[in-house]
């Protein structure tokens, strides 16, 4: 297994060395290390860490919007230790992105399995949101092709099984997919005055 890169975020400096020391020793590689999370998503696109950890007494506003949009643009395990136990903190910051949020600082011994936890964690939620963005796909796929057999039917007077073979055909081809042939054919039938 590779080595994993990390960039860390604290704001106290004595104890950012405890946390950068820690990772070292456990076979992690600290690449960039912040004080706050401001200008963390650009910061990401520029270091490109494996982990992202934030070790703060308690998450803000600032850096919650920012894991958000970190989380969104950017995807990458980010484990956040805590000084304070808020349940209302926990939540957000899992909200924002967080996939793993230890309360009660770091514990040299647990970083390892704390860490390798958040990132199974983090590949799994990544692999179910990638499913659900393909099973959205395929719906709006199959909600285009199902309009455009209708407008075809309505259009040429034939059955559904012939507009399905015409779209296939169409999209065979010009080496296209079918939800492309069907999205081109719904914007000829629109600008034809067919869809009402």
């Amino acid at each position: 297994m590779t080595e994993l890169t990390v960039m860390l975020i604290d704001d106290e400096p004595a104890r950012a060395a405890i946390v950068e020391q820690a990772l070292t020793d456990n076979g992690y590689r600290v690449i960039r290390r912040l004080e706050n999370a401001q200008g963390l998503n650009q910061a990401v696109i520029r270091y490109q860490p494996d982990i992202v950890i934030i070790d703060v007494d308690s998450p803000d506003r600032d850096t919650l919007e920012n894991m958000s949009r970190l989380t969104k643009d950017n995807p990458r395990p980010i484990l956040m230790f805590s000084e304070q136990e808020n349940e209302q903190h926990m939540e957000a910051a899992i909200r924002a992105g967080v996939s793993a949020y230890i309360v009660d600082g770091l514990q040299t011994n647990r970083v390892k399995p704390i860490v390798q936890v958040a990132v199974a964690r983090f590949r799994e939620f990544q692999a179910l949101r990638n499913e659900l963005e393909s099973v959205k796909t395929q719906l709006e796929d199959r909600k285009l092709i199902e309009k455009a057999k209708g407008l075809i039917m309505k259009s040429q007077g034939c059955d559904e099984a012939s507009a399905f073979k015409a779209l296939r055909k169409l999209a065979m081809d010009r080496s296209q997919r079918m939800a492309e042939v069907a999205q081109n054919v719904i914007a000829v039938m629109d600008l034809m005055g067919e869809i009402k």
